[in-house]
């Protein structure tokens, strides 16, 4: 059963018992799979298959025809709220488009900063028995937006060598440009590394096991990544209009995700803590994945009883929560007091779950406190930035002094005479 904790009585960082998890007993095992596939490429993709995803494949790329076939799979009325979805994602991220800048001075010194879409982007979705079509559609429609010019997408296949028909779909609706039948720290390697069926990319986003977590941070430097997520989290803030039976389902939300997953709840109100801690288990106990959310609540499930919201705020704000509900009567009154939190969710009719799917806003979120120093995905994490400078032979001869100056005291000469062999006094 969920903890209730007085907030007076409790040491929080105890509470929360946040650590970072040591996972050095894979991390050989992930080096030795990206290291095969670096040298072997397919074969190695075609000998995972086949020992990890339990399949034999003669292909790895995903043809035209069974898009096809997975849109006469496809229940029509699902394809239709794919593409709503992707509408509403759609129209969040294209305000996050940018423009560079141009500055020119009275002097004729320009500086300036554009921005150039990264060419080619990986994008792995957990696949197998799983179907996350959301996942498709909330990496790949904002790289598209930012004018990736090819989109790799790659997810591990079903015994059958099947992709499920939500994920081709919705990598269709979302202009994926070619799709892979590969999973794990073998699909990472690939899309680092190239094989000759699969392109070699600059960025790799998207979740996935530890296993693909650990190759992301092992391939990283030849290639970006997004961020290594942790496991998934869930902070309501409630007051005492607040319906238990809404908080509890918004917590069981996250709690299904993982047996690591996180949920917390923080209200200034003791009787609302106690009918959420009665409805998280009457709700359990009718949850298809009862076994995973009971083992994350009874390890990981808290509430916190404070005296005032203002508190519940600053607490919210230590924690940096990946979601944050804000399950208040006013909860645009609390929002700009809130500063650490990846996605925040305002109101008694705005559950997590929009976020998820179909609101617009990204699902790809910091975690495990992260918040405090990290942002959720966006287009910016597809374009890259680069200033430009332009001087004038008047300006540099100006003012050379002054940049002579700082390359001697850092005892840099060579960088001072670069600047003095273009003034028209340097012998």
């Amino acid at each position: 059963m969920i903890k209730i904790f007085d907030f007076n009585k409790i040491n929080i960082d105890k509470v929360l018992n946040r650590k970072i998890e040591s996972y050095s007993a894979y991390e050989n095992t992930v080096k030795e799979i990206i290291e095969y596939v670096k040298t072997a490429g397919d074969k190695a993709l075609y000998e995972y298959g086949e020992k990890f995803d339990k399949v034999k494949l003669t292909s790895l790329m995903v043809t035209k025809q069974e898009i096809l076939e997975a849109y006469n799979t496809l229940d029509s009325d699902f394809v239709d709220v794919l593409k709503r979805a992707a509408s509403n994602i759609e129209y969040f991220h294209s305000f996050q488009k940018r423009e560079g800048f141009e500055k020119v001075s009275d002097s004729g010194v320009i500086v300036g900063q554009k921005f150039t879409p990264i060419e080619k982007v990986g994008i792995y979705v957990p696949g197998g028995t799983a179907s996350y079509p959301s996942t498709v559609l909330m990496n790949a429609l904002p790289a598209k937006i930012a004018g990736v010019k090819q989109i790799i997408m790659t997810t591990p296949p079903m015994p059958n060598g099947k992709l499920k028909a939500e994920i081709l779909v919705a990598a269709d609706i979302a202009g994926v440009d070619k799709i892979f039948k590969c999973g794990g720290a073998g699909a990472i390697a690939a899309l680092a590394f190239g094989t000759e069926s699969i392109p070699k990319v600059d960025k790799i986003v998207g979740p996935g096991n530890i296993f693909v977590a650990l190759a992301k941070k092992q391939v990283f430097g030849n290639v970006g990544i997004d961020m290594v997520a942790g496991p998934s989290e869930i902070l309501v803030v409630a007051d005492n209009t607040a319906k238990a039976k809404n908080v509890a389902a918004d917590l069981l939300s996250q709690a299904e995700h993982d047996k690591l997953a996180t949920a917390v709840l923080i209200t200034d109100s003791k009787v609302l803590a106690n009918e959420v801690a009665l409805e998280i288990e009457k709700q359990l106990e009718k949850l298809p994945r009862k076994n995973i959310a009971k083992e994350s609540i009874d390890n990981n499930g808290k509430i916190i009883v404070v005296d005032n919201l203002d508190k519940g705020i600053e607490i919210a704000n230590e924690i940096a929560p990946e979601h944050l509900e804000l399950c208040v009567a006013n909860p645009f009154d609390y929002l700009d007091k809130v500063i650490n939190a990846g996605s925040i969710f305002l109101g008694m009719y705005t559950p997590e779950a929009l976020g998820d799917y179909y609101a617009g806003p990204n699902h790809t979120l910091p975690t495990s406190g992260s918040a405090k120093f990290s942002s959720p995905l966006s287009v910016d994490d597809f374009i890259k930035k680069s200033s430009y400078i332009y001087y004038t032979e008047k300006e540099i001869n100006k003012i050379s002094r002054d940049v002579v100056e700082f390359a001697n005291r850092e005892g840099l000469q060579a960088h001072g005479k670069s600047i003095l062999v273009r003034c028209k006094d340097y012998e």
